[in-house]
């Protein structure tokens, strides 16, 4: 199920308050190069860059948000990640991680997940 884009930035916002509500400073949200796509919130977790994509699902008839990312989209994140730290002169010098905020409305609930280090990506 694609989330529309309404429910997208809604779960960007959640995702946004709780990630500084743990501390992180957010650095960029909605982080684009081009046509090559866009990291959702960009963040500062003490001295890590963190990466993290958010997914916000009002059904399971789809899956889990957090299976919305496969590896395309954590390749595509990678890629990115990778350009953003090139642009910023941190490729190299930085620690960075790859984290998701999974969003999901059930029932008349909220339940926020958030997964650090979900995913590695192989840097070559």
């Amino acid at each position: 199920m694609k989330e529309t884009p309404s429910a997208g930035k809604w779960g960007e916002e959640l995702a946004v308050s709780f990630l500084s509500e743990k501390g992180y400073i957010i650095d960029e949200r909605n982080w684009h190069s081009g046509r090559d796509g866009e990291i959702d919130i960009i963040a500062r977790d003490g001295p890590i860059i963190v990466f993290i994509e958010v997914k916000t699902r009002f059904s399971e008839k789809y899956g889990q948000p957090v299976q919305a990312v496969g590896i395309s989209k954590q390749r595509q994140i990678g890629r990115l990640a990778k350009k953003y730290l090139y642009l910023k002169n941190l490729y190299g010098k930085a620690d960075c991680r790859f984290d998701v905020v999974s969003i999901k409305f059930t029932g008349g609930k909220k339940l926020m997940e958030h997964i650090e280090d979900a995913f590695r990506i192989n840097p070559r």
